[in-house]
């Protein structure tokens, strides 16, 4: 396992993945990418094991860097702000200081989806994982 954070902005972060898969001799079958997800509710996370970018630019730059949609995604919930404007701004602010004092518990369940998908495969993964609100969970 090789864990990578581009340095690129995310909407351009499609170049990154490429050339890491090429310099680690690896398929994008091999791939899984974590990111946020604004059609999420905040504390929930959800696998996916591929399909299209739902809007997300930068799993559309990597669908096209890599030419296929055929890679993991664990999709971390962020919610949607309480405006209907641009979302950009919401999407780079900081956590709010509510907000900031759940993350611990949220990277701990990604944490384990992701050691569930590397060692039992993404179908179990998403069986414990899946739509979830890991605030609201005793596990």
């Amino acid at each position: 396992m090789v864990l990578a954070k581009p340095q690129t902005f995310m909407n351009r972060s499609g170049l990154a993945v490429s050339r890491f898969l090429d310099f680690f001799s690896m398929s994008h079958k091999d791939l899984l990418v974590i990111h946020d997800e604004i059609d999420l509710e905040f504390g929930i996370i959800k696998i996916k094991e591929k399909g299209g970018d739902g809007g997300h630019k930068g799993i559309r730059s990597i669908i096209d860097a890599v030419g296929s949609d055929d890679f993991i995604r664990l999709r971390m919930g962020i919610g949607r702000p309480g405006h209907k404007g641009d979302v950009s701004g919401f999407v780079l602010s900081s956590f709010t200081k509510e907000d900031r004092q759940s993350l611990d518990k949220i990277i701990q369940a990604a944490r384990e989806a992701i050691l569930t998908i590397l060692c039992k495969g993404a179908k179990e993964g998403m069986n414990r994982y899946n739509k979830k609100n890991v605030l609201n969970s005793s596990e």
